[in-house]
């Protein structure tokens, strides 16, 4: 450990420090081994020590110490975030928010909390106690936190209805502790949340969040099967369509996916189902029934409310987003994923373009989301990886394609992102975090500013490899 790391970790000696080191390793990582490209460049990387702050004033106190050491500090949530945004990779402190889990104060159609509170922990304090829940929240429900999920993530279960995490009134307010010689705390509302949301805590560390709610229901979980891809596609998206029915999710499957990926739903299809999954409010169910009833080539093989399987498969959304990845990988190891966005009014023809060009190399997995009133698809499209020069020609076609490509295999925002320097982060950077300490290497922009995008950036002060 260099000599300045060690002394910002003996001046903060008092908090909580986490000692293990196994404890250490794994409060280093998070799910960036969903890429095996990430996974060959970072499965090594390791923080020097992990402290846990109980509140806003141990958070400033880390950070006016690893100030005053120079010594780098990542923040980290629950780690589910899949694009090794919570890595350390100058090494350094990992601060863990698991302690600052409070729900301060519910109003009607709001909630204040801290970062570390799980997003079902979250759910269930605020129906609880008003009978609201979250507008959306991330497939990893059970097990990410609200500060991951905004700092890190961009939408998800419930994006079909209210849109993305950064569209406006999805976020209402943000309090930050900026990392300087004397840490400020400030507090961004409308044009300002642009500053740190999905800015993988470079530029600042959420402490406390103000986040819209919606009524709470006791969603109607379904599968709804067809033969034929193109059905239920359009059935996904004209059910999202219909303005009086009320949805929390539609995803879409290509078959063989859920015959061959989904262990619980497996007896019920086969290797050629195409599948869509959905969760519906109940006062909607009279609209839903009438809508499908309309549609002979859709099938209901499964309601949550009136279930007549062996197995219950648990949660519909937990099928959706990048649950389905992971439940993919722990049948194949090979495969990996792509994030696009199929944008309005040229998604059907664009996914049917790539399924052509792809299938079953590249399996579609739609998801329903809605953008400026428009319904349109988010992609997390399943791939059988071969080689990282195999896994760019698909990107490229793709992207020549008119389709937009997330890259989940960098680890850089703007990689990740619309390979574009976002200015209202970058000027927040230098504001907030004048020596570039927190999370470094996450961000060109500040590490090299002319960095043209021609290749995968290589963060220089990347910690090496034992």
């Amino acid at each position: 450990m260099k000599d300045n790391i060690a002394a910002a970790k003996a001046a903060l000696a008092h908090l909580d420090i986490e000692a293990k080191e196994t404890a250490i390793r794994a409060a280093s990582r998070d799910f960036f081994w969903y890429s095996p490209v990430l996974k060959a460049r970072l499965d090594h990387v390791t923080a020097d020590f992990v402290v846990r702050p109980r509140n806003e004033e141990e958070v400033i106190e880390v950070l006016r110490t690893c100030y005053a050491h120079d010594c780098p500090v990542t923040t980290r949530g629950a780690g589910t975030g899949n694009y090794g945004q919570a890595m350390p990779l100058a090494g350094g402190c990992v601060m863990h928010l698991q302690n600052m889990g409070r729900v301060k104060a519910i109003h009607p159609g709001r909630v204040i909390c801290e970062p570390g509170i799980l997003l079902k922990d979250l759910d269930a304090a605020c129906q609880a106690e008003s009978g609201q829940e979250l507008r959306m929240f991330s497939s990893t429900w059970a097990t990410a936190t609200i500060g991951g999920f905004i700092a890190g993530g961009s939408g998800g279960v419930g994006s079909c209805t209210w849109g993305s995490l950064r569209d406006l009134g999805n976020i209402i307010r943000l309090r930050v502790v900026t990392m300087e010689a004397e840490p400020r705390i400030l507090e961004f509302r409308g044009e300002e949340l642009a500053r740190v949301s999905h800015a993988y805590g470079t530029n600042g560390i959420i402490t406390e969040l103000e986040m819209p709610l919606a009524p709470a229901y006791d969603w109607v979980g379904m599968f709804v099967a067809f033969d034929d891809f193109a059905d239920a596609m359009a059935y996904a998206e004209e059910l999202a369509n219909e303005d009086g029915i009320l949805i929390k999710i539609a995803s879409v499957y290509e078959a063989p996916t859920a015959h061959a990926y989904f262990q619980r739903v497996k007896p019920h299809v086969t290797a050629d189902t195409h599948l869509v999954g959905i969760m519906v409010a109940p006062q909607s169910m009279d609209g839903f029934e009438t809508f499908t009833a309309r549609r002979p080539a859709a099938r209901v093989i499964y309601r949550s409310d009136a279930s007549d399987w062996d197995r219950d498969p648990g949660p519909v959304f937990e099928y959706g987003w990048n649950h389905t990845t992971l439940r993919a990988l722990k049948f194949d190891p090979a495969i990996t994923y792509l994030q696009v966005r199929y944008g309005f009014p040229q998604h059907r023809d664009l996914v049917k373009r790539m399924r052509a060009a792809f299938s079953p190399e590249v399996l579609q997995h739609l998801e329903v989301i809605r953008e400026n009133g428009k319904v349109m698809f988010a992609g997390l499209s399943l791939v059988r990886f071969t080689t990282e020069e195999r896994l760019d020609e698909i990107i490229r076609i793709h992207e020549d394609a008119g389709a937009l490509i997330f890259n989940p295999h960098r680890y850089t925002l703007e990689e990740g992102g619309r390979q574009t320097v976002d200015d209202r982060q970058l000027a927040f950077k230098r504001e907030a975090d004048p020596k570039g300490l927190l999370n470094p290497g996450k961000m060109i922009a500040w590490d090299d500013p002319d960095w043209g995008y021609d290749r995968m950036y290589a963060y220089p002060k990347l910690q090496a490899a034992e």
